[in-house]
């Protein structure tokens, strides 16, 4: 299951974009045994800043056809490190195989976007800087891939 984090901004190097790598690199490596990955970043730009309505424009073509779509809200469901890692195995075992994470702007998603979503996750009631999301989430994604390869990245 090809794995596309589709995000609205550009990172420059950075902490952030060296933990981002190494992360991909990380659930890369340790997904493909299990039918995960391999991963990518996929970047927008509303280069007009014309609002979160152009936001979503920009990333519903990034988005590749036929994709199970999650969006990162903090409307969306809170869950555990485990339940993660079982939803994404429950999503490449019924057959998905390109699975989007959307990661809006500084303003969010557009709601009309966050309504086709298939799926929406919080990382907590807070709301987080879109670039640390992207952190959040590619560590998540690598924690994921360790529970379910039994490897001794995850402690409970």
């Amino acid at each position: 299951m090809r794995v596309h984090l589709c995000v609205v901004g550009r990172l420059r190097s950075g902490p952030e974009a060296t933990l981002i790598d190494d992360y991909l690199t990380r659930f890369d490596r340790t997904g493909r045994a299990l039918g995960l990955g391999p991963a990518k970043v996929i970047e927008v730009e509303d280069k007009k800043s014309r609002g979160m309505g152009a936001e979503a424009d920009l990333l519903r073509k990034a988005i590749p056809n036929g994709s199970k779509l999650v969006v990162m809200d903090e409307r969306g469901k809170l869950m555990t490190s485990p339940q993660f890692a079982d939803k994404m195995a429950g999503w490449r075992d019924t057959g998905t195989q390109d699975l989007a994470f959307v990661i809006g702007g500084a303003d969010g998603i557009d709601p009309s976007l966050r309504a086709e979503a298939d799926f929406a996750i919080s990382f907590g009631k807070m709301v987080w800087p879109h670039m640390l999301v992207r952190v959040m989430l590619t560590e998540q994604l690598y924690r994921a891939a360790s529970i379910l390869s039994n490897a001794p990245y995850h402690r409970e």
